[in-house]
This record gives C-alpha cells, structure tokens and sequence, in this order.
C-alpha cells in the first residue's frame, strides 16, 4: 500500500459553491436577465447533404423587433491551412469556419445556415420562420463505414486524403489515414489466451465520455445592446 501523504487526495476538500448550488442560489448564464438584451436563434438545415441554391433574408430582416440577420456569406472567407484553437494542437481553419455556419452547402442535417438577432426569443423565433430556403437535396450515408467506401458521396470536394504524411491526390471522406503498430500484432494475437473484438463484424467505434461544458456569454458594448448568446 502507498505510504505517502496527500494534502487532497484521499481527503473530503469543501466545495465552496456547494451549499449555492444545491440551495439554488448560484446563477447561471440562462439566469441573467436585463431589459437591454438581445437574442439569437439559428436557423438549421433539416437535411443531411444538401446544396445551398438561394437563401432570403429580406422578411427576416424587416420583421420588427429584428436588429440584424447573417448567413455564411458574412462570414470571412479562411484559406485552407491549419492553425492552433485553444486545447486542440491544430485544426483546419477553413473547415472550422464552415462547419460554424453553412456557406454553399449544408453537410449534416442541423448544420447552420442562418442566424438573427432581435429583442426578444418570440419575435427572432418568427423571424426565423421567414427565412426562405432552397435547397438541392444531394445522397448522403448513415455509416461511417460507407462514407469511406469509393463511389460515396463526397462531403467535402476539396478534400484529398493524406496518407502516412503524404497527399496521394484522392479525394474522398477521408482526410487523414495513419497507421499506429508496436510489435508484432499477429504473433500478439495467435499467443493470446483470449481474443474480445468490438461488435460482430469486428468494427470498434471510439466514444470518449466528457462532461458537460456549457458557455454562456453576455457580450456589452458603449452604446451598443448586448447580445444573449
């Protein structure tokens, strides 16, 4: 048994926002109220894999009680390349901004198209319902399997799939292929005692459990409303 000493480990350390919590007295972001707010709502694609043919605005937009409509074509245009976010060592900057808000195309179903702001959740809600929307609905895949078969709908058409560090020029779902071996894995296999496969076609989806990190900012600015996000 160990024998070292730990100052928190192994002890019961006061939770100092305990007894708020469980009394109900700590306030949380959907707490805070002020009559100065103002609230998004964003509108979704209901389809899977979809091109983006027109989107109007213009209803939204008059809607009273509505201060400003976006869509994707709003957003600035990022180059492809790869750049450093927070806790993730790099990500496709390009990708990232698209994945933020559908620009040509929708690429999963309740992947953004556009967003409004107004006074109040009631009146962005009917302004939402105003939007016009066409789209050209395009194949899509429910397996992740099948999207990295040959002859699947492609997602990204700019895509190529980078294998063991080189681009081969192939486009396709799959951005990355990279191989992880240490050892002989088929001698491993023929001298174990027991051999336990994920499902039973031997396929082993990664799930990692994560808690909850809900964020909530309230945005304030000299003679500007701040907005409820």
């Amino acid at each position: 048994m160990a024998t070292t000493d730990y100052r928190v480990i192994g002890t019961r350390p006061i939770r100092h926002d305990g007894t708020d919590k469980v009394t109900g007295r700590a306030k949380y972001g959907g707490d805070t109220a002020a009559s100065d707010l103002l609230y998004a709502k964003i509108l979704r694609s209901p389809h899977a894999h979809a091109k983006i043919l027109s989107i109007d605005t213009s209803k939204a937009a008059a809607h009273p009680g509505v201060r400003g409509v976006i869509t994707g074509k709003d957003l600035p245009e990022l180059g492809a390349g790869t750049i450093e976010v927070g806790e993730t060592p790099s990500v496709n900057a390009m990708q990232m901004s698209t994945n933020v808000m559908a620009r040509d195309k929708a690429l999963y179903k309740g992947h953004a198209i556009a967003a409004v702001v107004a006074t109040s959740v009631h009146i962005a809600e009917e302004a939402l319902a105003e939007i016009e929307v066409q789209y050209e609905v395009l194949p899509h895949v429910m397996d992740v399997r099948e999207s990295m078969a040959d002859g699947a709908p492609t997602i990204l058409e700019q895509q190529t799939t980078t294998s063991l560090g080189k681009d081969t020029g192939k486009k396709s779902n799959i951005a990355t292929h990279t191989v992880f071996e240490i050892g002989d894995t088929s001698k491993g296999f023929a001298d174990a005692a027991h051999q336990v496969r994920g499902g039973d076609d031997g396929w082993d989806g990664r799930a990692v459990g994560v808690e909850l990190r809900v964020k909530s900012v309230l945005e304030r600015r000299r003679r500007r409303r701040p907005a409820w996000l």
